[in-house]
């Protein structure tokens, strides 16, 4: 018996490059399209906080020590000088006899605030923020004695003390000085040490809220449907546009917040334009639109130059030199700008676009984008700030 080796005919094999080919695309699409949500969709933690996980704002006052002569001027600043007396005491000298013959620069009164975040336990460590509270004028180099961190319910939540880096530069010379950044602020990287913890039982609660940073309905429903799919109906319920009720039942709330933390969802924004007339910035939401509308935007110029000039008597005259003003005015009133047309239902490209072809500068764009909004072609929300 002969074996007979198998050919195969070579329409199948062209057939079958073709199916390989067909599905690579395929792949290829599907992970393209994938990628395309995932840049639209963003995680439940980036753009909602559990209610209740909050950090706690400290405060404290305190001494600078250690300044090279550019401390408080005792004279003036009575608390600086009360303070060094108070803490000399504490260490067992006694300076009021000798009170007035204090003049030392180099001690400077601080306010020391810091960030105390959630379920930090004692002995972590926390940065704070020191920043003059008299007339001193530079705290580089200077070194923060002991101070107690108290919160808004007048109890001692963490002590800082160390080393202090301002970041700035100063020097001064006998005509004149150069400073660079603010050395009367600095800071010390984890510069308190946490003596009590702020109370939270997470673990023990049967239901907890979800809180979006940006309120908004859609949002909130969509968050609540994402993870209802996820942890199963009933679980999430948006009560209003910045609220998502979780109902636990019973579940271990830590896996369970894990869980929802990293689900992901679109979250939409309503059609903002927000201005800051005092820098001229101008930030405009993607779901900004226009209804048609003309606009013709032109500016009166009117510059006056001052040029003195000097009139000669002539030999022998017995005349005397005089000043002469002579004034220049220029009036430029713009008239080579023309009126522009935006199209009803216009994207933020087309207006931004079109504004730009009239050439508009930020300042006019500002009275423009306020113009527009009072004859109510504007389809969104003018914040000026």
């Amino acid at each position: 018996m002969v074996d007979v080796p198998f050919i195969r005919p070579a329409g199948n094999a062209n057939l079958a490059r073709a199916l390989s080919r067909l599905i690579s695309l395929i792949v290829l699409a599907l992970i393209l399209f994938g990628a395309h949500l995932a840049g639209a969709q963003v995680r439940i933690k980036d753009i909602a906080d559990v209610e209740g996980i909050r950090g706690n704002q400290l405060v404290g006052y305190g001494l600078v020590v250690g300044l090279a002569g550019t401390g408080d001027k005792l004279d003036s600043a009575v608390f600086t000088r009360q303070s060094l007396i108070g803490m000399l005491e504490r260490l067992g000298v006694n300076t009021r006899d000798q009170e007035a013959k204090l003049q030392t620069k180099n001690v400077a009164a601080v306010m020391v605030t810091a960030d105390l975040p959630a379920f930090a336990r004692p002995g972590s460590r926390i940065d704070i923020s020191v920043s003059a509270l008299g007339d001193a004028s530079n705290l580089t180099g200077g070194t923060l004695l002991v101070t107690p961190l108290l919160a808004a319910d007048g109890e001692v939540y963490a002590v800082g003390q160390g080393a202090l880096v301002t970041g700035a530069i100063a020097a001064r010379g006998a005509a004149t000085s150069v400073t660079k950044g603010v050395p009367t602020s600095a800071r010390i990287a984890n510069g308190a040490t946490v003596e009590r913890e702020v109370g939270f039982k997470l673990a023990s609660r049967s239901a907890v809220r979800l809180g979006l940073r940006n309120p908004d309905l859609t949002t909130a429903r969509r968050m609540a449907d994402a993870i209802n799919g996820a942890l199963g109906a009933g679980t999430a319920t948006a009560t209003d546009p910045r609220s998502v009720m979780l109902a636990l039942g019973g579940r271990d709330v830590i896996d369970a917040l894990a869980r929802i933390e990293v689900l992901r969802v679109e979250p939409d924004s309503p059609a903002v334009v927000v201005i800051d007339e005092a820098s001229g910035t101008i930030v405009m939401g993607a779901n900004v639109r226009v209804s048609t509308v003309a606009i013709a935007q032109g500016n009166l110029t009117i510059r006056v130059t001052e040029t003195a000039e000097i009139s000669q008597p002539g030999p022998l005259s017995g005349g005397s030199t005089v000043v002469i003003p002579k004034t220049n005015i220029q009036i430029d009133d713009s008239n080579d700008k023309k009126l522009g047309i935006l199209r009803s239902n216009v994207t933020l490209r087309d207006l931004v676009a079109s504004l730009n072809a009239l050439g508009v500068g930020p300042r006019d764009m500002i009275s423009i984008l306020q113009s527009i909004k009072a004859a109510g072609a504007l389809q969104a929300e003018l914040q000026v700030q």
